[in-house]
């Protein structure tokens, strides 16, 4: 864990991004962060949807006082998209104090995004880097900042850590494998990107969000064992809104102001898996997700 300084914190006010934001734990996080007075900016990959969870999310939070909300489209399986949204941030926000890296999928089988690559790593992990990268200018002029990325103790599952010769997941594909190195990645980023960070104002922390009964499976449609064992858990799983407590923690707290690098479950610190822990790891993933993703110089 290293320490940034980034003064007084109050959310009231503060403008926030956070990426699908049209259900789940990412539209709980939103309605919270409303009502306590942030500026909100959500994302959704479905427009219709995207409208539908603004109209929601407005009704619910009207008696809420000087909170806003607003909707963007953004597929995080496509760098030209990534590139829009950024474009538009830039030319239209003021600041941006936060973002919230909350999107996510798990596939069935394996597909890519738009620009080639395997679409869970691509949308968990390589579309956030490069949206952090893109943005970074902004939140730097608008520090003190902060950066919260959801990951998952999925990333517990793989011991050995990440594949870096099948990053891809081209010679074998599972899903919850597959999940579980895109959370892991999520983890790994975290550490470099707040070291990288240092003395800049920013801070970047990840949790676990607990697991959240919501629409997680629906779309990427995993079935067999894993598929029969998300519907049957779902009676014993959180509420979206209880899963939204560590990401709106990460948010707001003024006590974690100088916390960066660090993973929180249930809104405490705690010790993600040894493999998350490699900073040698953590170096190489940042070089190899940066040799993806467009030149950020040549923009």
């Amino acid at each position: 864990m290293e320490q940034a300084n980034t003064g007084t914190w109050e959310i009231r006010g503060k403008t926030v991004l956070l990426t699908g934001g049209n259900s789940g734990i990412g539209k709980a996080t939103v309605i919270e962060l409303v009502r306590r007075g942030a500026h909100v900016i959500f994302t959704s990959r479905d427009s219709a949807k995207g409208e539908a969870a603004l109209r929601a999310i407005r009704a619910s939070t009207a008696d809420s006082g000087s909170g806003s909300v607003q909707v963007r489209s953004l597929d995080l399986a496509s760098f030209e998209s990534i590139e829009a949204l950024a474009r538009d941030l830039v030319a239209q926000a003021s600041a941006l104090h936060v973002i919230v890296h909350n999107a996510g999928l798990i596939q069935a089988e394996r597909q890519e995004t738009e620009d080639g690559f395997e679409l869970t790593f691509g949308t968990n992990h390589l579309g956030p880097f490069y949206l952090n990268r893109l943005l970074e200018p902004l939140l730097r002029a608008s520090a003190p900042a902060r950066i919260v990325v959801v990951a998952s103790n999925a990333h517990q599952r793989l011991e050995q850590g990440l594949d870096f010769d099948d990053l891809q997941a081209e010679k074998s594909y599972e899903a919850v494998r597959v999940y579980s190195a895109s959370k892991l990645a999520n983890i790994l980023f975290t550490r470099q990107l707040a070291k990288r960070l240092e003395g800049s104002g920013i801070t970047c922390n990840c949790l676990h969000p607990g697991v959240v009964a919501s629409s997680f499976n629906q779309e990427g449609g995993v079935g067999g064992m894993w598929g029969f064992t998300f519907k049957w858990l779902r009676m014993l799983l959180i509420t979206p809104e209880k899963g939204a407590r560590t990401s709106v923690f990460l948010c707001c707290e003024p006590g974690v102001a100088t916390v960066n690098g660090a993973y929180f479950d249930s809104s405490r610190e705690a010790q993600p898996s040894a493999a998350a822990r490699d900073d040698e790891a953590a170096s190489r993933l940042w070089e190899a997700t940066t040799a993806m993703c467009p030149s950020i110089e040549s923009r």
